[in-house]
């Protein structure tokens, strides 16, 4: 098959960009409004981008803009939170369109807690949360389903110490993260295959 992505509708290029890009992982990203209304959603247009300094980024719809967006756009900071096969359905219940004046973490019944260094709340539920200062963010389209990239700071790491390994590293078995594949599949982080770089 062979395909221009200008010649199909923007559902059907969509549809086969997260089908072919999996698993991806998932931001659960935590913010607060300018008026201290918390919010929380997931967003599997998510990674790492920077080691030195860490710099993370997910890229959330703006077309009407997410409330994440708008948040950190209008505070400059946001949290990341590592979403585990514990959590997956309590994610789940933060996906909908919800209005600007909806928390939620009241939603989904998970705990927000104090962070050191931002003013939105983390997951108390994940074993990681990541505390972001907001560097850029890059409008990418304006199409109706365009999104923007938000690239953060990591300027704080919480990480709990049942999953670390003997040697103070992630444990990814002890971490168990879901991925993102498309539709309403996810996938598990259990079954790794390791390989050793040439030298």
């Amino acid at each position: 098959m062979t395909l221009d992505p200008s010649q199909v509708s923007a559902n059907d290029a969509y549809r086969l960009l997260v089908t072919a890009i999996v698993p991806r992982p998932i931001a659960f990203v935590s913010t607060i409004s300018k008026n201290g209304i918390y919010n929380l959603a997931p967003f599997s247009f998510f990674n790492g981008f920077c080691g030195d300094p860490p710099i993370v980024g997910f890229s959330p719809n703006n077309n009407p803009p997410k409330d994440s967006l708008v948040n950190a756009r209008d505070t400059g900071e946001f949290v990341v939170n590592i979403v585990t096969e514990d959590i997956a359905e309590q994610m789940n219940l933060t996906a909908g369109r919800y209005p600007p004046e909806v928390d939620e973490f009241q939603v989904a019944k998970l705990t927000p807690g104090p962070c050191v260094m931002v003013k939105a709340p983390r997951v108390m539920e994940s074993p990681i949360s990541m505390e972001c200062r907001v560097t850029q963010i890059l409008e990418l389209s304006d199409r109706p389903q365009g999104n923007s990239l938000v690239l953060g700071q990591v300027v704080y790491f919480h990480v709990d110490d049942a999953v670390l390994d003997a040697n103070g590293y992630i444990d990814s078995a002890k971490l168990r993260a879901i991925g993102r594949m498309g539709g309403t599949a996810y996938s598990r982080t259990t079954n790794v295959l390791h390989m050793t770089r040439p030298l």
